[in-house]
């Protein structure tokens, strides 16, 4: 070009920058703190009771389920070794606690229904040590890395959006490692993921069908409520993104997030 035809070229005009729409917005996940804050509320209305899951941190039972003491915000099992986890944590956070004295019988419960090496005081103790924001750490920390990161990061692997990681941790935390797993690949026999091709409501609805299977293969008698009418309820209403307001039901009882 010219020197004089480069004196009246125009100067270009820079390109809008586009409006974030319902097709371009990035959509939400669990990482997301007010959806993972969805989460564990939702988890909490099924172990709990309660969506108010801060108030958990105290909780201890044995309920009857094989694992020994269930305790904490997403019921941590002498039998099943996350308790003893998540005191481990604890004591490397607080070394002089009342809490640690009763990790050499947790690692001989791992498995056990038993209270050996716990009773009569373990209940109390724990109690007392929930107050404590160390302990309270310690059980976000464990349940972050045994429970919510891994499923989360599974999902998304997957392709799948809100609704199905939280339909994923939800699994873990109350199937493990194994029996996730097991769901899993019971699902993935059924349909594709999304990541791989599929449709991510067939899946969801392949995934869901495959834990109610594996629930009731363990107990006839289960109640089946946190799927049924929880996570179901949102994928029938084609909910992928789990944005509230959510409406459900767990062992009959009614929750909501508004809005």
């Amino acid at each position: 070009m010219s020197s004089v035809l480069a004196q009246f070229s125009p100067t270009p005009t820079p390109s809008p920058t586009p409006t974030a729409t319902a097709s371009t917005a990035v959509r939400p996940d669990l990482t997301d703190p007010r959806w993972k804050e969805y989460a564990q509320e939702l988890v909490s209305s099924a172990e709990n009771s309660t969506l108010d899951w801060r108030s958990q941190y105290p909780y201890v039972e044995d309920i009857g389920d094989g694992n020994g003491y269930t305790a904490g915000i997403i019921g941590f099992c002498s039998g099943t070794g996350d308790l003893a986890d998540v005191i481990t944590r604890y004591t490397a956070l607080k070394p002089n606690n009342i809490l640690a004295k009763y990790l050499p019988a947790l690692a001989a419960l791992d498995g056990s229904a038993s209270h050996q090496g716990l009773d009569p005081t373990f209940v109390g103790d724990w109690r007392l040590a929930a107050q404590d924001p160390l302990l309270q750490q310690a059980q976000n920390e464990e349940r972050d890395r045994q429970y919510f990161t891994p499923s989360v990061q599974q999902a998304k692997t997957d392709g799948l959006h809100a609704l199905g990681q939280f339909a994923y941790y939800d699994a873990l935390v109350v199937h493990g490692p194994v029996g996730f797993a097991t769901i899993r690949t019971a699902a993935l026999g059924k349909a594709r993921t999304p990541a791989t091709g599929g449709d991510e409501t067939a899946f969801l609805n392949a995934f869901l069908d495959a834990r109610k299977a594996y629930m009731l293969a363990a107990d006839p008698n289960r109640n089946t409520s946190r799927i049924d009418t929880a996570q179901r309820v949102f994928l029938q209403a084609g909910n992928l993104d789990l944005r509230p307001p959510l409406n459900w039901k767990v062992y009959g009882d009614s929750y909501t997030i508004p809005a």
